[in-house]
């Protein structure tokens, strides 16, 4: 999957549409939570060397917080690497050079969701009711 169709998926399947919050990195787009506003998706372009790739010019990548447990072995996966610029227990990279099967970056994205999504708190019930009222 391209940079294009993955903002493309995004868009249309979460229904969150990118914020632009660097101005020094015009291009770097970042996806959230409309309800708390955290992050589940951050697409950036970088040199192919941060990731230790071979060549020279630039790849777009997106960062996705994942499980720490899964983390390890993701990133035996073509395309998967250990977090650009983020906390590398949490999060991961994947390439968006189409070496990433799109299923399996739908799933990641998915993860990513779920896992900032906003908390439900339950309601807790301090003894009384209305029943004993």
């Amino acid at each position: 999957m391209t940079r294009a169709e993955y903002e493309r998926y995004i868009t249309e399947y979460y229904a969150a549409t990118p914020d632009y919050p660097w101005d020094s990195h015009p291009g770097y787009a970042v996806f959230r939570h409309s309800e708390n506003r955290k992050w589940f998706a951050l697409i950036m372009e970088i040199p192919r060397s941060k990731l230790g790739l071979p060549g020279g010019g630039n790849i777009n990548i997106v960062n996705l917080k994942n499980d720490p447990v899964m983390s390890g072995s993701l990133r035996s996966e073509p395309g998967i690497f250990p977090a650009y610029h983020m906390n590398k227990q949490g999060w991961i990279s994947a390439a968006l050079d189409g070496s990433v099967p799109d299923e399996t970056l739908k799933l990641l994205t998915d993860i990513s969701f779920q896992l900032t999504a906003p908390k439900i708190r339950r309601r807790h019930q301090g003894g009384t009711d209305e029943a004993t009222k």
